[in-house]
């Protein structure tokens, strides 16, 4: 089952059977581990699925958008949450979602992929507690 999306006059497949059995074992891992999945969902939407990075960032903002605000839905109803803060991420969070799909269509694909593979690392490396990480 094929999914057709359109981004800028340019029209791009991906497989929908592939993206939910992903997306479901990256929940299934990153709920049980304690850590967000936005880092593994945008190597499966590029690698896997073969969309362009400059699609997947956004989706993969919206993807992780539903699990960050039922979190803070739920600190905040708790009254954990400082709402000044949580109102200039937010803001930021959707601009980024805006501003940054523009600027990885204009750089290389080469480069984005290498810059989010070494957040990847660092990423994985703090998860698993490597000591020489700051």
């Amino acid at each position: 089952m094929k999914l057709k999306v359109e981004f800028w006059g340019q029209e791009f497949e991906a497989n929908m059977i592939i993206g939910a059995i992903g997306g479901f074992l990256i929940a299934v891992a990153s709920s049980l581990g304690g850590f967000g999945g936005g880092p593994f969902v945008v190597p499966l939407m590029t690698v896997i699925m073969g969309l362009p990075i400059y699609v997947v960032v956004g989706s993969s903002l919206l993807a992780i958008f539903f699990n960050t605000l039922m979190g803070s839905l739920r600190y905040f109803f708790f009254g954990q949450t400082d709402l000044l803060l949580f109102i200039v991420m937010a803001i930021g969070a959707v601009a980024a979602g805006f501003v940054g799909p523009r600027i990885a269509k204009r750089l290389s694909p080469v480069w984005v992929k290498r810059v989010a593979a070494i957040g990847i690392i660092y990423l994985g490396l703090k998860l698993l507690n490597v000591p020489f990480i700051p």
